[in-house]
């Protein structure tokens, strides 16, 4: 059967019991382009390894082992886990695991190098984002459905820049590969999505206190549309960050935020 065609994933779906749940954000692709496009995003080599999460009833799985070296499927539904189980059999290149994600342990299943790529659960992207991102083990390389105003927000530049769009930026190159229909996915979600290509780098390592810098973006966030001086107290560090007090936080590039935790951190501030 061919798990694009949504008669022909219904069928698997009524045949297996299966029912789409809501709250686990299953929502099955259907659409070829995009499944290769994602495929084609990840440059996959037979030297790879591949970390998919939620790979549902196994369309994008398959199209993983073809071109990977090993598979490693995290699916957190025992039931849908079972039928993909049934179906790859003794597959010797996928690695099947029932977990959660978010309390999957990725040193002591994934050895060396890996790769993540996934039509994940889109009530987990920001938590997947920090699992990956800020761990002391993240991938070579994220291929990641997500929604379309999501991967519009983590590749923004300064003028409409986020928490979150500073939170991937700090820690990888972000960019949108393509836009995808939410006529592409079966149930029909309510927003489009598009297919998010993110490179994790070693970048900003003057950034010694991830967690004061973080700080001192919350803070002035919690005033998102007032100018900055209105959250940031601290004027002499503005003015030797060389940020305009009458700015907002959204305006800010990602280089005047470092300036500020840096004079921040001089300071002796937030401690």
């Amino acid at each position: 059967m061919n798990l694009t065609d949504i008669n022909d994933l219904k069928n698997i779906l009524r045949s297996n019991g299966f029912k789409p749940k809501d709250y686990l954000g299953q929502n099955f692709l259907v659409d070829e382009i995009a499944l290769s496009e994602i495929v084609e995003a990840a440059n996959l080599k037979p030297t790879d390894t591949v970390l998919e999460v939620g790979p549902g009833l196994g369309v994008l799985t398959e199209q993983l082992l073809a071109k990977a070296g090993n598979v490693i499927a995290v699916e957190k539904d025992p039931k849908l886990c079972g039928y993909l189980r049934r179906k790859f059999g003794k597959e010797k290149k996928l690695k099947l695991i029932n977990d959660d994600i978010l309390r999957f342990h990725l040193k002591a299943n994934i050895p060396g190098e890996y790769k993540v790529v996934a039509n994940i659960p889109y009530y987990l992207t920001s938590k997947l984002f920090r699992i990956f991102l800020e761990s002391d083990y993240p991938p070579k390389l994220m291929v990641l459905m997500v929604q379309k105003e999501v991967g519009e927000r983590v590749t923004a530049n300064a003028g409409e820049l986020s928490i979150l769009g500073i939170s991937v930026q700090i820690y990888s190159d972000p960019e949108i590969i393509a836009h995808v229909s939410k006529e592409s996915f079966w149930p029909v979600p309510e927003v489009d999505s598009v297919i998010l290509r993110i490179e994790p780098k070693k970048k900003y390592v003057d950034i010694k206190d991830k967690k004061l810098f973080f700080r001192i973006v919350k803070i002035a966030f919690s005033g998102k549309r007032k100018q900055i001086k209105n959250t940031i107290k601290e004027t002499e560090a503005l003015k030797l960050a060389k940020i305009d007090p009458m700015s907002r936080p959204q305006d800010l590039t990602i280089e005047e935020w470092i300036a500020l935790y840096r004079q921040v951190e001089q300071l002796n501030l937030y401690k």
